[in-house]
């Protein structure tokens, strides 16, 4: 029903919004929540039992990460006797604040709902879910960047980079490469949240031009595995090959634009002397570029 949808995707709309606007605890797990569920009908409208089943692991993750949220907010004011976003001072409502975005994000290591939820439901509707679904928690780390744990961001920053250099490697469905895609990216952008909120903006702008790209040249072609973009070359040669540019810009390989964010937070964190976090997350960008290298052969 046009209607329905068109109500679905406002409210998705808004929900973002809601949370992006609003400088009270409450009304930015409104806004988390009416965007949730207003996801879920666009993930179910094709009555398929991966549907079905990526819709439910993605509401009750989202649930237990909204609930852990409204704990932390409530642990805060009950505290400090504030709301304000800005006012996030509790050490332990901090911790449970991250963890209850990085659970929202899907960053490791409470990935393990992603790569799953994003196979299972159609390349429009995981467009939706690794560009539009990250803005709100993002603006929301955004807004708490300087009252969070560093060594707990940076901790959880590396382990998304690895973990989505690493889980990429042995994948054949190209939805699962882009979802570890996603968490290696989110992994780079938490790491340099703590030094440079500015240069994380610049890296989440990158990464959802790049990655809305690629969803919608994957839903022209109508790929969903390796198998099916190795014999698109034949029939749209041109859109093939700007998805293998994006594939590699997507890796950070110099002198595309993906590698700038990473040139910028690799000096950055150069200069804020944890050389030896820059020289690991280089390192796993490695991981991320051979499967993309991969896929440009194939």
């Amino acid at each position: 029903n046009p209607i329905t949808l068109s109500v679905v995707l406002t409210s998705l709309a808004l929900g973002t919004i809601f949370t992006e606007s609003s400088s009270h605890w409450f009304l930015a797990w409104v806004g988390l929540e009416i965007n949730t569920l207003a996801i879920i009908p666009i993930m179910t409208q094709h009555k398929h039992p991966r549907a079905i089943e990526a819709s439910t692991k993605y509401f009750l993750t989202q649930a237990a990460a909204s609930a852990l949220l409204l704990f932390s907010s409530l642990n805060n004011a009950w505290l400090t006797g504030e709301w304000s976003i800005m006012d996030l001072t509790n050490p332990l409502s901090c911790a449970t604040m991250t963890v209850a975005i990085c659970m929202k994000l899907g960053l490791a290591p409470f990935h393990f709902w992603l790569p799953e939820v994003l196979q299972g439901i159609n390349l429009t509707t995981g467009l939706i879910l690794s560009t539009w679904q990250k803005l709100a928690p993002m603006a929301i780390l955004y807004q708490i960047a300087p009252t969070l744990n560093t060594p707990l961001l940076l901790a959880l920053g590396l382990v998304s980079t690895l973990v989505g250099g690493w889980g990429g490697l042995n994948q054949t469905q190209l939805r699962k490469i882009m979802a570890f895609s996603s968490i290696a990216h989110l992994g780079w952008m938490v790491s340099i949240l703590p030094f440079s909120p500015q240069l994380m903006i610049l890296n989440l702008t990158i990464y959802l031009i790049m990655t809305s790209t690629m969803f919608l040249m994957l839903k022209t072609i109508s790929s969903t595995k390796i198998s099916s973009l190795a014999t698109s070359w034949s029939k749209t040669p041109t859109t093939t090959a700007l998805s293998l540019l994006t594939l590699l810009s997507l890796g950070g390989l110099p002198p595309l634009s993906g590698f700038v964010p990473k040139w910028f937070i690799l000096q950055e964190l150069t200069n804020q002397n944890t050389t030896i976090l820059a020289t690991t997350l280089a390192l796993s960008a490695l991981l991320s570029l051979f499967f993309y290298l991969r896929l440009t052969y194939i």
